[in-house]
């Protein structure tokens, strides 16, 4: 598979992990809990918190991130500046849910979304096509929505007052793409550019270096 494409926005994105962020990942950390996802059912209401989190993780200058979707389904991954807002970015991605729980399991996450629109009247959140990489092998391509579905906003509800976590969320009804899972963080969030943006995930006990990224970029 091709890998990303080095756009110079998503080389001074990416050299911002490798150089400020070389500290060593601990064994702790959200991408933990898809370790005990196996075990849980949607009997299990709600949702592994972990620990309270320090004032620094609730700045209003963080990003709250939520990847979700049934576990035979497509995962898909919302922007909020708020938890309590509504997503100011939601896309399907072009991946299994399970496909993207076994490389969170391995270790290190990065995924990239790249526009290849040529007009730059909009905020770079609000193009519609993006080709999707995860950890450099393209998955395909998505289109934003533009309207959540009625799964999407039972999400959002459910997950209004939470503010990091992972687990399985009850469903409104029985489908055959299992259990409706989720992994909610807190980010950083870097701008390159009007053109390229980079999400770096806060671990909750502030230690390490980030275990998902997540990179916007325009391409010129």
């Amino acid at each position: 598979m091709p890998p990303v494409m080095e756009t110079p926005g998503l080389v001074s994105l990416l050299r911002h992990t490798t150089e400020d962020r070389r500290t060593k990942m601990g064994g702790g950390g959200i991408f933990r809990m898809f370790k005990l996802l196996p075990m849980l059912t949607s009997g299990c209401k709600m949702v592994a918190l972990l620990g309270r989190p320090s004032k620094g993780l609730l700045s209003d200058k963080a990003t709250t991130i939520t990847l979700f979707g049934y576990r035979r389904g497509r995962v898909s991954l919302a922007i909020q500046e708020d938890p309590r807002s509504p997503p100011i970015f939601l896309i399907e991605l072009p991946m299994l849910t399970s496909s993207l729980h076994k490389e969170m399991a391995s270790g290190l996450v990065k995924i990239a979304l790249e526009s290849e629109t040529r007009t730059h009247k909009k905020k770079l959140t609000e193009e519609y096509v993006w080709a999707v990489y995860c950890n450099g092998r393209k998955s395909g391509y998505s289109i934003r929505r533009k309207h959540t579905s009625d799964d999407e906003r039972h999400v959002m509800q459910l997950l209004r007052g939470v503010s990091m976590g992972a687990g399985v969320l009850p469903c409104e009804k029985e489908t055959a793409e299992g259990e409706l899972t989720y992994m909610r963080a807190r980010f950083e969030r870097v701008v390159g550019s009007k053109d390229s943006e980079a999400m770096y995930m806060i671990n909750p006990d502030g230690t390490g270096g980030p275990e998902l990224s997540i990179f916007l970029v325009r391409v010129k």
